[in-house]
């Protein structure tokens, strides 16, 4: 079981590298509209005309919520919440059994036309 303390740096890590690695990746990209802000345990992701992803920790629940602007079908899927794996040292989405770096890697990959690989920065 995920203490609420393992939580709390676990999660912080987990936000702190993926502004990170978001602040690195526009500097490398050079994106027209993008934006990567980061406050109160909230970070905001502008993609310009793509949309905005909303990335939060949950600590009553000790989880992270991701709401994507990706549409599936017409209809946006709403957040996913995911919960800490111990064992796999990942964030889970248990409805579909994928990762919070799975997801990112799929969406940002196609929405910048190029690999996105945000693996290696999240904890």
């Amino acid at each position: 079981d995920l203490s609420d303390s393992n939580y709390r740096q676990i999660s912080d890590a987990t936000m702190e590298h993926l502004l990170e690695f978001l602040e690195n990746l526009n500097d490398q990209l050079d994106i027209d509209g993008f934006d990567v802000e980061y406050s109160s345990g909230v970070l905001t992701l502008k993609c310009g005309s793509k949309g905005t992803y909303v990335i939060n920790k949950q600590p009553p629940n000790k989880q992270i919520w991701l709401s994507s602007p990706i549409r599936l079908f017409e209809y946006i899927s709403g957040p996913k919440r995911y919960d800490y794996d111990l064992v796999h040292k990942k964030w889970f989405y248990h409805r579909d059994n994928t990762t919070l770096d799975e997801l990112l890697n799929n969406e940002l990959s196609t929405i910048f036309s190029t690999k996105i690989d945000v693996s290696q920065t999240i904890s």
